[in-house]
């Protein structure tokens, strides 16, 4: 309201009855109005600061709202930039909208390939590859559904390079038909993924398939056979290949094994199929040709092929091979039943002296049931301890005395009898059953010989087990302990297969065997293939002539003649000479004459228990009249 009207209003508002005007009046209508307007004067004051303070702190919120809106660009910009992955964007028409660095240089594209506003057409063009076939087909094969309409359904391509790159593209689709795509170079990722495929069905060393990829080939060879079609499967194991890890090495034993690979190969031609099962053992699938002829001409050349000698710089190595062979339908159609029966087969060939093949028969598997059965009851001896110890006895030909006792297993089974060492022993070594049994001989061996007098030792063979599986040292010192029985009482005889199997491993425990006073001998000298060799390796305290060498010794002088030879090495290497098998007085006089150590034999005694020691120190001495 304009100043002049207000006045005027007051006026009339001081008027009087009489028409004058009452100026008392008039000035406190003034001062009134004056007054209302300096209250709204002071709001309208308030109020201005107050936006004015508004106003200030929402241009400092614009600004930091600013100030984070260019640091989340510029951090979108270097992470865009220096994505390892390449990006891109497309809008609806399938037009580039936005792309990073990584992008044009993963398809072999230039900057200007990739300009905003170029189409997904003439990009896929300009690409330096072709998409991979798979994924093409895949993509067709796939039905359209509504899910694939939908926001987020995501769709996978491939692009093989022109510089053998594989690209992978993972593709969003929005729900607008724009897309949203991350590029990624995955061919070291491929190669790996295949390397791990190949590892997982290939022997690394040989580079053959190993025993999975194996049956798998041998189930589709058995899907796929026509019923007149025989299948032969021939399971191979290398005679005594540990002893070659354990003298060479093993990386030469590798060396061997890519070589005898070679050869095997080389014998099956490409017709059939080689795998390495593991270690020494290998198979051979053959699909083809007459049998059992064709598998049988086979194993021939592969025999022939290992016979030849294996070389090493300028040593030769020679190698034997034992196969099993099994062959479907007549012994199996199934890839388990097969491969075990091979495997049966393998063992008889082995049992059966090795180097030789033998073909699976059904009486095979009716022995293998007899030595699992076997195997049952023997778990079961160690359990029960059905075992006893007999003893033969060592003769001192120059004392004209019982000098010892050999200690000789006997297990005296409940429903079979008596089994014979020869059979059990072999297959508790197989199985591992050897080291409790070893353990339980050498505790009786000791407490027995500990009630015998002080000059009669005991001798205890040792198997070859016994120094791998388990602490040999510490099992004869527990024994020795236990009953109180000086170390040099006890004898230990190992067989030359003891230091094949682990020449390296064995000749320390030896040596501390040694140091603490036990006598070392080796058994069955002059039967294997290296015994001269064995001997300078290990200060033996005797060696041990087998008895095959004592048969013919009177009679034949080249017998005699060799007696004689290694009598007089075992005296020059300061190792007494135990003659085994002697069983005429004429060879013990022959003995006597050579001057030879000590013998055994059953013209001394037969292995009698340990109850009829004390009656054989008592008898006269033996003579050879």
């Amino acid at each position: 309201m304009k100043a002049e009207v207000l006045f005027w209003q007051q006026c009339n508002q001081a008027v009087t009855d009489d028409g004058s005007i009452d100026a008392e009046r008039l000035m406190e209508l003034v001062i009134a109005t004056y007054r209302g307007h300096e209250r709204d004067y002071a709001e309208i004051e308030r109020s201005a600061e107050t936006l004015l303070r508004e106003n200030h702190a929402l241009r400092g919120n614009v600004s930091a709202i600013t100030q984070t809106f260019d640091e989340q660009k510029k951090l979108f910009e270097i992470v865009l930039n220096n994505l390892p992955l390449g990006l891109s964007v497309f809008d609806a028409d399938q037009r580039l909208s936005l792309s990073n660095p990584r992008f044009p240089q993963l398809f072999g594209l230039s900057r200007e390939d990739v300009a905003p506003g170029t189409t997904i057409a003439d990009l896929i063009g300009k690409i330096r590859g072709t998409e991979s076939v798979g994924a093409k087909r895949r993509r067709r094969s796939r039905k359209p559904s509504p899910a694939t309409a939908k926001s987020g359904s995501l769709r996978r391509r491939e692009w093989l390079m022109e510089d053998g790159r594989i690209i992978q593209s993972m593709v969003t689709i929005l729900s607008d038909g724009s897309n949203i795509a991350i590029h990624a170079d995955i061919t070291e990722d491929r190669k790996a993924a295949e390397r791990i495929t190949y590892l997982a069905h290939h022997d690394p060393l040989t580079g053959l398939p190993n025993r999975i990829h194996f049956r798998e080939q041998v189930d589709a060879a058995l899907a796929e056979r026509k019923p007149d079609e025989p299948v032969a499967l021939v399971h191979l194991n290398l005679d005594r290949f540990k002893s070659i890890n354990n003298t060479m090495g093993v990386s030469v034993g590798d060396k061997i094994l890519q070589q005898v690979a070679e050869r095997i190969r080389a014998s099956a031609g490409a017709e059939s199929t080689l795998a390495r099962l593991g270690s020494d053992e290998f198979a051979i699938l053959q699909t083809c040709g007459q049998q059992p002829w064709s598998v049988t001409a086979l194993a021939d050349r592969i025999r022939r092929e290992l016979s030849e000698p294996f070389l090493h710089g300028d040593k030769q190595v020679e190698l034997g091979v034992s196969m099993g062979i099994a062959i479907a339908p007549d012994d199996g159609e199934e890839t388990d039943i097969l491969l075990k029966n091979a495997a049966v087969a393998l063992s008889h060939a082995k049992a059966d002296g090795r180097k030789r093949e033998r073909f699976f028969t059904s009486e095979m598997e009716a022995q293998m049931q007899l030595r699992h059965a076997l195997e049952a009851d023997l778990r079961a001896a160690v359990e029960n301890e059905e075992f006893e110890l007999h003893y033969q006895p060592l003769y001192d030909l120059s004392l004209q005395r019982i000098c010892g006792f050999e200690a000789l297993i006997r297990w005296n089974h409940p429903i079979r009898g008596r089994v014979p060492p020869m059979e059990f022993i072999p297959l508790a070594e197989e199985v591992g059953l050897i080291v409790d049994i070893g353990r339980w001989v050498l505790h009786r061996a000791c407490n027995d010989a500990a009630q015998w007098p002080e000059s009669i030792k005991v001798a205890v063979n040792v198997s070859a087990i016994q120094f791998s599986g388990s602490d040999l040292t510490q099992d004869v010192s527990e024994a020795l302990a236990a009953a109180s029985l000086t170390p040099s009482r006890l004898e230990l005889e190992i067989t030359e297969s003891v230091l094949m199997e682990n020449l390296g491993e064995v000749l320390p425990i030896l040596h501390a065997l040694k140091e603490r006073g036990i006598r070392i001998s080796m058994d069955d000298f002059g039967t294997g293939y290296s015994s001269l060799s064995y001997l300078s390796s290990f200060p033996f305290d005797k060696i041990k002539i087998d008895k095959s060498f004592v048969n013919d010794i009177v009679d034949n002088k080249e017998a005699h003649a060799i007696m004689h030879a290694i009598i007089l090495l075992g005296d020059a290497l300061g190792m007494r000479v135990t003659v085994e098998g002697v069983e005429t007085a004429a060879q013990l006089a022959l003995l006597e004459r050579e001057e030879c150590d000590e013998i055994q034999g059953y013209y001394i005694s037969p292995p009698r228990p340990a109850r009829d020691v004390p009656h054989l120190l008592s008898l006269p001495p033996k003579n050879g009249t």
